[in-house]
This record gives C-alpha cells, structure tokens and sequence, in this order.
C-alpha cells in the first residue's frame, strides 16, 4: 500500500466490511470493550467534572434525541457524544491500546450509541462499527506513533475523531467517497493538547473527539466535502501532527491483524503505565504483612514513559492523582487497595498519605516494558523486600476475563442504578448481537 491511497484504503475497507469478516474473538473484544465503556461512563457520570461539563451546555442544547448514561437527563445526539465521553473517562478507568496508550472505546463508542439512539441500530451493527472504529483509531495511532504524543498532542483525541467519524459513518451507510470525505472533516477537526492532563479539559479532550467524529459522518452524509488525501497528504494529518510517521501502518494487514484485540482493561481508575507499580506494591504488602507507617523508602523502577506521564510526586486534587506514580504506591500500600475512592480529593490530602509520597524514587529503565515494573521497599529495621511484574494485571499478559469486566460493571453502576436496572443492563448486553435496537442499552442505563 502506497502513501498516496491511504485514506482511500482505509474508507474502501470500513464500507465494504461486513460482520462476518470480522474474526470470532474481534467480535467478542467489542462486546467486552463495550461494557467496560458503559460501566465507566456510569461510574464517572456523576463526577463534578460532568455536572460543571452538562451546567455550560444544558441550556444551549438541542432536542432531547439521546441518553445521558447514569442520569435523568436527555440531550441532542452531538452534545450525549460529548458528555457521555467525558463521563466514561473522568475516571480513568477506560480501555487502553497499549501500544499508543489510546482510550479508543470512550470516543467511539460514546458517538455510536448517541447515533443510534436518533436511527435504529441493531445491536451487531453496532458492534461491527465499534470494531472498526475502534481498528482505525489505534492504527492511525500507530502511524504518528509516540513522538506524536510527546510532542503535547493528546493522542486520544487526536486519533479518536478518526474512529468515531467511521463508526458512525458505517452506520449511516457512507459510501467509500463519503467515508474518505468524512475522515477529511475529522482530519481537520482533529485537536487536544496533553498539557490537559491533570484538569477537567482532559476528557473534555475525548468529548469533543467523540462530537466531532459524530458531526463529520453527519456532514459528509450530507454530501460535505473533505480532503479525499486528509491522512496522507504532504500537509494533511500525519505530515502536520507527526514527525516521521509511519503512514503505510494505517492499512498495513488491514483485515488480517486486528488492534483492537491489543486493548485492555483497566483494574485500577488511573494511568495504564502505574499499574503494574500497583501490582507490586499490593502483593509485596500482602506477602510480607507490610505495614506502611514502617516504610522508609520505596524505589519503583519503570519504563521512561511511565515517569514522562506520571511522575507528579505531589499532586494536588483526584484529578491529578491519577498520574501520579507516588499517590498510587503510597495508596496501595496505606489502604492495600487502587479503587475509585483511593483517587478522591480527600484521600490525596491525607497526612499519611503525602508523608509517604515523600519516600518514593523512581528509576527509570528503558529495558522495563510498559507493562513491567520492579518495586524495592526499604523498612524502618533495615529490612528490604523487591518484586518484579511482568504482566500488569489486565494488560494482554494477563487481561481481565469476561467475569472480573462484568464485576468491574456492577461496581461501577452501583452508584446510580437500582440492581434491577443493573441486572436489565446486563441483560441487554449479553443478547447485543442478536437485539434489535441497540438503543436498549441506553435506555436501561439511564
């Protein structure tokens, strides 16, 4: 595949694709991926961040076409887009690509379900756009690759309009030219800074993602034209946002090799690259009966990325929390747990809980992988004691099975639906391939 036919490629594969090309276990990862989804934006939907987010809008929002997950309220379909996908990632709790650290679920999914709520949608069409908006999001992501990211650009964001304008475009039933003109509006409407992370415009940063892939299938159904070259033209998306990329990546195996099957799932509601710390320090306490009032200092060995995002030693608020390598050791060892309630603002202003960030050192080692970690913990007799993750606990070396994703769910939904509306939710879920109208499962999750 040349650079010159990328987006035409790419357009061409998503229209023609049908369910059955998509391989058994795709098929279920997009179930999967979309209970985790929905259980994170019930989880988060509650959150300040969202109330502040739905208090600026709500009177200049349109026709009540779409759910609110978790509330009372209704909205037009490009505002639900936007805040559903700020609820499902207020947490941190969201899917993660490994690879590029992509949340590609709460994008794609929050404008697929929005846009299924104004058309009916049968539940495996849904889920055969989710899969392929989904695939799109994570291997243009592998075309700007990393540098993208370190440059500032929030790559979820980034990337994520992508996939939303073709799950949603595959759904409208785009042909190949409006497709490729679609991935020309979202190419331009691309945006999000990583200088966000640690206030509320982070998720704003997938919200806005999620409105306007929604808003370029829309357009481009219309009949509103892109460029039909918008990934790889000399000053199209992966020339302008990317330094070196590797363009041909985007359709590279298309079809064969599936991404998304590469997506995990998060056990813990902060950054994907702290958690195999977490692990550690959770066993280490365990297997030793730590106590954490002994605890002299912590050396917590990882990969450089993993400081590059995390290495906040004193956050200030939840927000910021859940970037922070020393909150999550200090937590994890003080209350032997990394649930939602270790990443409040009152846990982080914890006396106990700031004296041990203090203790904590981080070493970076670029033979560490993104999924590894090593923890030494030095006690006050001089006692040291060290441990070595391979695997962090839901990465692709040891995800999280079909189980633990739906305690995961009822956790998460605990909080704003009645257990009968939980059971109804899970109903719903688990008979989406053969339901009629997807828009079921908004409906059970409001």
């Amino acid at each position: 595949m040349t650079e010159a036919a990328i987006s035409a490629a790419l357009a061409r594969y998503v229209t023609d694709s049908q369910w059955h090309d998509v391989p058994a276990p795709v098929q279920h990862q997009a179930s999967r991926a979309t209970l985790n989804w929905l259980g994170c934006a019930l989880g988060g939907c509650r959150d300040e961040t969202v109330n502040r987010l739905w208090d600026a809008v709500r009177d200049f929002a349109g026709p009540p076409q779409a759910t609110l997950l978790g509330r009372a309220e209704k909205a037009d379909a490009l505002t639900a887009a936007l805040i559903n996908a700020v609820s499902s990632n207020v947490l941190d709790f969201d899917d993660t690509h490994i690879a590029t650290v992509i949340h590609p679920t709460a994008v794609v999914a929050s404008a697929l379900l929005a846009l299924a709520e104004c058309r009916r949608v049968s539940g495996q069409e849904f889920l055969h756009a989710l899969a392929l908006g989904i695939e799109a999001t994570c291997r243009i992501g592998n075309a700007v690759g990393l540098a993208h990211y370190e440059k500032g650009w929030y790559i979820t964001s980034t990337c994520g309009v992508f996939g939303a304008a073709i799950a949603a475009g595959k759904v409208l039933g785009l042909d190949a030219q409006q497709m490729n003109g679609a991935l020309g509006i979202a190419a331009t409407s691309a945006s999000g800074l990583r200088m966000m992370l640690g206030s509320m415009t982070k998720c704003y940063n997938l919200g806005n993602a999620a409105k306007s892939g929604l808003s370029a299938a829309l357009m481009a159904a219309k009949g509103f034209t892109g460029s039909a070259r918008a990934l790889e033209a000399p000053r199209g998306f992966l020339s302008v946002l990317a330094e070196d990329a590797d363009g041909p990546a985007v359709t590279r195996g298309l079809g064969q090799r599936w991404e998304m099957l590469d997506v995990a799932y998060k056990p813990y509601p902060c950054g994907v690259v702290i958690h195999a710390v977490i692990d550690a320090c959770l066993d280490l306490r365990v297997l030793h009966a730590i106590n954490a009032a002994q605890v002299t200092r912590v050396e917590a060995m990882v990969n450089p990325l993993t400081i590059m995002l995390c290495k906040n030693p004193a956050p200030r608020d939840g927000l910021e929390s859940k970037l922070s390598i020393a909150h999550s050791v200090a937590a994890a060892l003080t209350d032997g747990a990394a649930g939602v309630a270790q990443y409040l603002d009152e846990r982080v202003s914890d006396p106990a809980l700031v004296a041990l960030r203090k203790k904590v050192v981080l070493c970076e080692d670029p033979a560490i992988g993104k999924e590894q970690a090593r923890v030494n913990i030095t006690l006050a007799d001089g006692s040291r004691h060290e441990l070595s993750v391979e695997h962090a606990r839901g990465s692709g070396g040891r995800p999280l099975s079909d189980a633990e994703l739906i305690s995961k769910f009822r956790g998460l939904a605990s909080g704003v639906l009645s257990p009968a509306r939980i059971d109804a939710a899970l109903a719903v879920w688990q008979s989406l391939e053969t339901c009629a109208d997807v828009g079921e499962l908004a409906r059970a999750a409001a």
